[in-house]
């Protein structure tokens, strides 16, 4: 599931993500990061991770599509999660975007939201 969080700033944009992700989670997750990029150019995004399992086929296909399509909408992207794989794929995903990419421990949250509107 994708939970939409409230912001610090309307250019941030924040989510979390738990349990398995599939297709109908990015038919409402996509739309939102398209209309703010479309209202105020590059956004920032907090990806907070909490009893995460990954994706459905069909929806990491929809991630990567999104990753493809708005790699140069983002300026900067805090993921935090609470578990060593979590912190692997914030590496993982740096080489697909040009947002500056940080991860956190889910006990860091408040340096994530700092990081993010600074």
């Amino acid at each position: 599931m994708i939970e939409r969080l409230d912001s610090r700033q309307d250019n941030v944009l924040a989510f979390r993500m738990s349990g398995k992700l599939h297709d109908d989670d990015y038919k409402t997750f996509v739309p939102a990061v398209e209309a703010a990029v479309k209202q105020h150019g590059k956004i920032r995004l907090l990806a907070q991770f909490h009893d995460f399992h990954g994706w459905d086929a069909r929806a990491l296909w929809d991630d990567i599509k999104f990753a493809t399509e708005h790699c140069n909408d983002m300026e900067r992207i805090a993921l935090v999660g609470e578990k060593k794989w979590e912190e692997w794929m914030a590496r993982v995903c740096k080489p697909f975007t040009m947002a500056s990419v940080k991860y956190f421990d889910a006990g860091e949250i408040d340096a994530a939201w700092n990081w993010l509107t600074e």
